[in-house]
């Protein structure tokens, strides 16, 4: 059975995603220990809390966790956690991952944020099989903005008001989600079992 670490960043109820991860046929750990997270077949990141307290829950391992996923370590991170994949965000100080080059800034839209659901354009990604174009929920005020030299990272994309944003990117094995799949019905729950079954594969 494919094992996937949880990160607890310390905030947040992390129950329907460990259940969603579960019901795609992973054995989940939750854990706040990197050498926990990091030792399992895939990581996934939350989205609970803000990125400073996820730049906190780093505690000093962004390089650690860097080189996890240049290595090829299959990861998921969702809303917060697909923030946290990127250099630095406009909600607080402090240094994410960097994985992916660009850019976390507000929601240009009248109103802020946003909360509920909302259409998804996907593409041919593997990790979108199954799905197509979808409405999923989403809970945020920042999103992700992709540096033009990794454009081809963005493999799903959503609009609210008329800010038009990355609801998914992939670099390797790195995944990233701006909706929540484990709240977004049976789309959602099919892309987290499609990450189990990447992971397994």
């Amino acid at each position: 059975m494919i094992r996937l670490g949880l990160f607890d960043y310390g905030a947040g109820n992390l129950h329907s995603l460990r259940k969603g991860l579960e019901a795609g046929g992973a054995r989940v750990t939750v854990t706040s220990d990197w050498q926990e997270a990091l030792g399992q077949d895939g990581l996934v990141l939350p989205g609970v809390g803000s990125f400073g307290s996820a730049v906190r829950g780093l505690g000093g391992e962004r390089e650690r966790v860097r080189d996890a996923l240049e290595e090829g370590l299959p990861c998921l991170g969702i809303c917060l956690g697909m923030q946290l994949l990127f250099p630095a965000s406009e909600e607080a100080p402090g240094n994410g991952i960097g994985f992916l080059p660009g850019e976390v800034r507000r929601l240009r839209a009248r109103i802020v944020p946003q909360m509920g659901w909302n259409d998804v354009e996907g593409g041919a990604d593997p990790i979108l099989r199954g799905v197509g174009d979808f409405p999923a929920y989403y809970a945020n005020s920042f999103i992700c903005e992709v540096d033009e030299v990794e454009a081809s990272a963005v493999i799903a994309t959503s609009r609210y008001d008329d800010d038009e944003f990355a609801a998914g990117v992939r670099k390797g094995r790195t995944l990233g989600f701006q909706f929540h799949p484990e709240k977004s019905s049976s789309a959602g729950l099919r892309i987290l079992a499609n990450f189990v079954e990447e992971v397994a594969g």
